[in-house]
């Protein structure tokens, strides 16, 4: 299909971060745009003001005439009403991911893979690229501060991708490099075992085009087979390890003052040392390691690295600090998987370990939330008083007998509660804080903004 050739696209789950992405790409090349979601919110009304039409009622008559090419997610339920009469249309219909594959191909893709980290390694990747001169074009799965946006435009030939694991979609790319940050068993709705899992890593991998580079975390190369490493001789294909200490790229040296993380990095029988990060947790120094290490494979120069790195400013929702003047510290945090929250969690007590630790918790899915909930149970156990918010559903129907009252039950905390959406304001309101961490997946972000107000008002 020609891309270039489409001036009406119809987008069903605009909203989604990964859809918005696709949508912003299509508008800054000229087509109309039109899009479909269930709510209302601070990105879709970005998205209006961009100049895209989107409407929230599920209704046929909503949907656009003369459109070349309708886009979808794939969380999409299948009761959707406009989604069963587009079905039965003439008009072409692609999910996100197709589209995104055919975009990797028209361009040399950085394609970055992972079950945790990867929206905050690729929008790291992007930005030390984009500072750098090198005019690429981005995709990505949260909304990086330095872009103020999940996507960025560029008519350079490299892009960088945001490598979806969720329904496979990551097999549609055609990476030039992939990056694999993290392999922990999540999905498990979609692959059942988490050897299924590992196998659609792998299968990804072996997307990389001949000739191309991987770059995988030194903790990672062990789980795959020998016979698997070395198949990719044969197509020219290198792979590198990066880490803490060991590996082809690898971080050593890590300090922590004054807010500011401090590094060396070491590769290429090179040395840039004394970087400077401000972006907090040693798994991000990390990431930030496999984005240098993308940086130093394409050719960009030590001091344009430097700078980059020093100039980060993070993503929104990847550990957003808010301080009071009456030095209340409220940090807003995506984390939805156990070993995310392990990370947050550490985080805030590293940053500030005699400080009491409130979390408002959200649990993300059903499924996840019984695949692990032993291993939520021992993370939100770490902390000093836990609020708990009843399970976001997203995609999926209700499971009999998984809530978030049996999770409540499995945590070893004695200051824990289970707080209704609509009582969650009133709730902390009454609590004294020191610091408070919002945590989930869900639309919890909706709370966001009012927890800040309510801090604000109280200075």
């Amino acid at each position: 299909m020609d891309l270039d050739a489409l001036k009406r696209i119809y987008f069903i789950g605009i909203g989604g971060i990964g859809m918005s992405a696709l949508a912003r790409y299509f508008n800054t090349k000229g087509c109309q745009i039109f899009g479909y979601d269930k709510t209302e919110t601070v990105l879709t009304k970005k998205l209006v003001s961009e100049g895209m039409e989107i409407h929230y009622e599920d209704n046929i008559l909503l949907i656009p005439e003369s459109i070349d090419m309708v886009i979808y997610t794939p969380a999409i339920p299948k009761e959707h009403t406009e989604w069963n009469y587009l079905l039965n249309s003439n008009i072409p219909l692609l999910k996100r991911s197709e589209v995104l594959g055919l975009i990797s191909k028209s361009k040399k893709c950085i394609a970055v893979a992972g079950t945790h980290g990867k929206t905050t390694t690729s929008s790291m990747t992007a930005y030390l690229l984009k500072q750098s001169g090198l005019d690429i074009s981005c995709f990505l799965g949260g909304i990086a501060n330095n872009f103020n946006s999940n996507y960025c435009y560029g008519e350079n030939e490299w892009t960088v991708i945001e490598a979806d694991e969720f329904d496979r979609s990551f097999h549609t790319l055609s990476p030039e490099i992939a990056v694999l940050i993290s392999m922990d068993p999540d999905h498990l709705d979609i692959y059942g075992a988490k050897e299924k899992m590992q196998e659609s890593f792998e299968i990804f991998l072996s997307k990389v085009n001949d000739g191309g580079k991987i770059i995988v975390h030194e903790d990672l190369i062990g789980l795959f087979e020998n016979a698997f490493l070395k198949s990719f001789e044969s197509r020219g294909i290198s792979i590198f390890r990066y880490g803490i200490k060991n590996g082809e790229f690898c971080i050593k040296n890590i300090e922590f003052s004054n807010g500011i993380q401090s590094f060396d990095f070491y590769g290429m029988d090179d040395i840039i040392s004394g970087l400077e990060m401000k972006m907090p947790g040693e798994h991000n120094v990390v990431n930030m390691c496999s984005a240098i290490a993308v940086s130093k494979l394409i050719g960009v120069e030590n001091k344009k690295i430097r700078a980059g790195v020093k100039t980060f400013s993070g993503i929104k929702r990847r550990f957003d600090i808010f301080k009071s003047l009456k030095d209340i510290i409220y940090v807003d945090d995506y984390a939805h998987h156990p070993n995310e929250l392990k990370a947050a969690i550490g985080s805030a007590r590293k940053l500030w370990p005699d400080k009491k630790l409130t979390i408002i918790f959200q649990p993300h899915l059903f499924s996840r939330t019984i695949d692990f909930i032993d291993d939520f149970a021992i993370e939100l156990a770490k902390v000093d008083e836990l609020i708990l918010m009843e399970i976001y559903p997203a995609r999926e129907k209700p499971i009999k007998g998984v809530n978030s009252q049996l999770l409540l039950d499995k945590i070893k905390l004695a200051n824990k509660t289970l707080v209704q959406d609509k009582d969650l304001m009133e709730f902390v309101k009454h609590k004294e804080i020191e610091i408070l961490m919002t945590l989930g997946a869900g639309d919890i972000d909706v709370f966001v903004p009012k927890i800040r107000d309510w801090i604000e008002k109280n200075d």
